[in-house]
């Protein structure tokens, strides 16, 4: 083994063994639709200034998700319910008691000048005891809430160990605090301070430093909260400043616990389908690229390894759109692999004499540009997704990155060790077909021989997905969208029965009524609750119906009509989010490759949105979160698949910068085929597995990502290149030529021959 695989070995069992630590040490979060969770119902109050009603409760609304996420507590829900209600349901919460107090507090933050209670209280002074307890005056408040930006607990090893809150102002908040500690500065005692007031309690008075001169201030935008602080304290300080004060007050009305979305059946055959589903994509890498491929299967099993570990470790909550971007990410762990194994193939067919172990080490060498490029692009859209938006776009993003690094690891650690250790070992088995490495290939041999000119006909090709665009947008605007209930609210109607059903049969039962999409879920002790978009009253009595016929009679206990649960300013976070990544990846690979090349990847990404969409239009399928989910992985596929592509085509146009520019396509397009075809024939069988078996919500996951992954494939070779071939008639010059590359280094069991 050489040094440098030595030193992959070491950290390929490093990684491992730190991922199976946290794998056994600790069990994964999972969300609302995996698991359940707790639900809180709060109820809205009127203020002295502001009355409680529909605006003010969806206010509080988007304070309580600030809070929420702040907290820690991932792909909460919160829904209006009527104009006054609330419901609250958070995944996984140990003590749903503490959440509830923090989510019931107004939380209005403000900062004021401390004098001492050595007499009558003046103007605007009222008395009030400090966080020990002694008398003070306190006056105006020279800071509020809105001037505060972020809040974060942190512990400070040099103040004696102990948490402390930093606060970052935004607007005039910055300006204010400089002049509270400037007023502050100038005085003594114990009068030198500034007290903090959190729902008119005194949380923090600390004494302005002495190095602070009167009449200055303290500048920067930022301060901190020190005080007796425990963890716990410091960290639910900073979510209730985080968050932001409530615009009315709320009252906890109820608090239960709820069963999950998905249901056990959906989430073992969920959990089935993704087994087979593996298992026979690991079967076709093995009998594609036999020895090499069975390792590279071995290697996606670490990669599953690792991925859970992460997920754990950052204390990230599991659900079905997270699911979907680990989807993306076994995608390209698998795609990695086939790309390292197309090129080393190449380079025996370029070099017969080339022992199998040396054209591996090339061919990932070779490989790791469009790896790194595919990585690049999707880490930064997820990396994005994860601090510009919210809810469960924002856990799409986590899964992502952690899916992302994680098959970086596998295929260009895992992999790489464990078939350069094979093919040092048993050199003659890498030399025969059984290797996985012979030169060659059906489709390969076929497109050498035959090699059509495709970019010839690229007005055609174009033609024809401006076509399949056209009938998507049709589709849309002619059958209008089919929101789900989480972008448009609905109905909520809870049943009591008189004896026991189980969960899975209620699913049933609301299906055969008519209403396959709609939520089904266990409500506290005994109860039912049924959550859809559009129900009459005339339907309502059907589910009942259904449902009494199960439990030998049902009794309605609550019907109210609820809000959206991603609502508009979750929509804006998502759009802006999304929009957002979408232009630095076009700058990534302008940098990277060319205007034209990222112009292409982009346009070709927007053309398979548009389509999968337009099919749902078509088809009636709802758009919800998990349609969202399925968009988002569309998109991470479809870049992902250009940007192999052009990588190919910019390395034969740099080696060739004087040749027409179509035929540089053209052979960059034709030597990538094996390379998609199979990376996207180990994808479908996932999908596929899930669209069998994984019930009416994940069989419309798959759909749509099975179009997407179609669409995609079809649209790198036959929409992305041949515009970037348009496009490049008003470009700049070519490429400059590329320097000779260095002869390779030779491993031990290389043949000598001359390349």
């Amino acid at each position: 083994m050489t040094r440098a695989n030595a030193v992959r070995a070491v950290l390929a069992f490093a990684v491992l063994a730190a991922s199976l630590y946290f794998t056994l040490s600790e069990p994964a979060r999972l969300g609302l639709d995996l698991r359940g969770g707790t639900q809180i119902v709060l109820e809205t109050r009127d203020s002295p200034s502001v009355k409680a009603g529909r605006e003010a409760t969806d206010r509080a609304r988007q304070v309580l998700h600030r809070r929420v996420d702040a907290l820690g507590v991932a792909e909460a829900s919160i829904t209006r319910s009527g104009d006054r209600r609330l419901i609250v349901e958070l995944p996984d919460v140990q003590d749903p008691s503490h959440a509830a107090a923090l989510l019931g507090r107004t939380a209005q933050l403000t900062a004021h000048p401390v004098r001492a209670a050595d007499g009558p209280a003046g103007a605007g002074e009222k008395e009030i005891p400090d966080e020990s307890g002694r008398p003070v005056l306190i006056g105006p408040a020279l800071l509020t809430g809105d001037g505060i930006g972020s809040a974060a607990a942190s512990f400070d090893p040099e103040g004696l160990g102990g948490w402390d809150v930093g606060i970052k102002f935004r607007g005039g908040g910055g300006a204010a605090w400089e002049k509270a500690t400037a007023k502050a500065a100038c005085a003594t005692g114990d009068e030198r301070r500034v007290a903090f007031v959190l729902d008119g309690k005194v949380i923090s008075s600390p004494q302005v430093s002495a190095d602070v001169a009167c009449g200055t201030g303290i500048t920067g935008g930022s301060t901190r909260i020190t005080g007796n602080f425990g963890a716990e304290e410091a960290k639910d300080l900073a979510a209730l400043v985080q968050g932001g004060a409530l615009p009315v007050p709320v009252k906890i009305v109820e608090q239960r616990v709820v069963g999950p979305t998905l249901g056990e059946e959906a989430i073992k055959a969920s959990a089935w389908a993704a087994i087979i589903g593996v298992a026979l994509t690991g079967l076709f890498i093995a009998a594609v690229y036999r020895l090499v491929g069975l390792l590279a299967t071995v290697a996606l099993a670490g990669y599953a390894l690792i991925s859970y570990a992460a997920l754990v470790a950052a204390g990230a909550t599991l659900t079905l759109p997270g699911l979907a971007g680990f989807v993306l990410a076994i995608g390209m762990a698998i795609d990695a692999n086939v790309l390292a194994f197309e090129r080393a193939r190449e380079e025996r067919a370029a070099a017969p004499g080339r022992s199998p172990r040396n054209a591996l080490a090339i061919g990932f060498t070779k490989a790791w540009s469009a790896i790194a490029d595919s990585a690049a692009t999707t880490l930064l859209a997820g990396g994005l997704l994860f601090f510009l938006a919210s809810g469960p776009v924002k856990g799409f993003g986590v899964t992502l990155c952690i899916g992302v690094l994680a098959s970086l690891v596998s295929a260009m650690l895992l992999s790489r060790v464990l078939t350069d250790a094979a093919l040092a070992r048993m050199p003659k088995l890498g030399r025969s077909k059984a290797g996985g490495l012979s030169p060659g290939g059906r489709i390969r041999r076929w497109l050498e021989h035959r090699a059509p000119d495709l970019m010839m006909r690229r007005t055609l090709w174009l033609a024809l997905s401006g076509l399949a665009v056209a009938l998507a947008v049709t589709g849309i605007f002619a059958r209008g969208l089919n929101y789900g209930v989480e972008f448009t609210g609905g109905r909520a109607v809870e049943y009591t029965t008189d004896r026991p059903v189980d969960i899975g049969d209620a699913r049933s039962a609301v299906a055969r009524a008519g209403f396959p999409q709609a939520t089904v879920q266990t409500s506290g002790k005994d109860g039912i609750a049924v959550r859809t978009a559009k129900l009459t009253d005339a339907q309502e009595k059907r589910i009942r119906d259904a449902i009494a016929q199960e439990g030998g009679g049902a009794a309605k206990q609550r019907d109210e009509l609820i809000g959206p649960s991603l609502g508009g300013e979750m929509r804006t976070k998502a759009l802006i989010a999304l929009g957002v990544a979408l232009l630095v990846q076009l700058a990534y690979l302008t940098f990277r490759f060319r205007w034209t090349f990222a112009a292409g990847s982009v346009l070709a990404m927007l053309h398979d949105v548009v389509i999968v969409t337009g099919l749902f239009a078509w088809l009636g399928k709802p758009i919800d979160g998990v349609f969202l989910a399925a968009l988002l992985t569309v998109i991470g596929y479809s870049v992902n698949d250009s940007v192999v592509v052009f990588d190919r085509v910019r390395e034969l146009w740099t080696a060739e910068p004087r040749t027409r520019f179509a035929e540089v396509a053209n052979r960059g397009v034709l030597q990538t085929v094996p390379r998609t075809v199979n990376t996207g024939m180990g994808a479908l069988f996932i999908l596929a597995a899930l669209a069998v078996l994984g019930g009416d919500t994940l069989t419309d996951f798959a759909i749509a990502l099975l179009a997407g992954i179609l669409v995609g494939t079809y649209s790198s070779v036959f929409t992305a290149t041949p515009l970037a071939v348009v496009l490049e008639r008003f470009a700049g010059p070519p490429p400059r030529p590329r320097a000779a590359a260095p002869r390779t280094s030779r491993t031990r069991d290389d043949s000598g021959a001359v390349v």
